[in-house]
């Protein structure tokens, strides 16, 4: 069993500076890609405040699959390029959506998520999954959410990959 010692009532910076640190211990002895997937939406769900869910899609293929997550039960394929997530795989950049109802062709798993930042995760410059977040309230992720998750992402994306990769 992992303890850390995080609080999400602090400044930002330090915030994700510990999360990050947390990641990295997690995944650090492990070589199982799910495994660590799994830790770090857990990670995440436990520590980052007011989300609905948490979780990586895994581009299988031509579109994501549903891949460790916490949370309600969701949508178990998205095409590349629909929706947010597929938004996020196509484009290779950081999706952050104040309003997900506003977002054009948003897929809703979760009628009740109101918000969404989802994170493209590339090994050698492609993208191989996406992690994604969903708030029920609006507007709930920052430029620093976004910023600080994107430094997370970066500094465990190699325990993320399969051996096939």
């Amino acid at each position: 069993m992992h303890e850390f010692a995080i609080s999400s009532s602090g400044p930002t910076d330090t915030l994700y500076k510990d999360l990050a640190s947390a990641a990295e211990a997690l995944v650090a002895d492990e070589p199982d890609h799910i495994a660590n997937m799994a830790n770090i939406s857990a990670l995440i769900w436990q520590y980052l405040p007011d989300l609905n869910w948490a979780g990586f899609y895994r581009v299988i293929e031509d579109e994501l699959v549903l891949g460790p997550f916490q949370g309600k039960t969701a949508c178990i394929r998205i095409a590349i390029g629909k929706g947010v997530c597929g938004t996020a795989a196509v484009t290779g950049e950081a999706q952050r959506v104040a309003d997900v109802h506003a977002f054009p062709g948003h897929i809703a798993c979760d009628a009740d998520s109101r918000s969404e930042l989802v994170l493209p995760v590339k090994h050698d410059g492609k993208v191989v999954a996406v992690l994604d977040l969903d708030s029920p309230s609006p507007d709930r992720f920052s430029m620093d959410d976004q910023t600080g998750l994107e430094t997370l992402i970066n500094s465990i994306t190699p325990a993320l990959m399969s051996k096939a990769e």
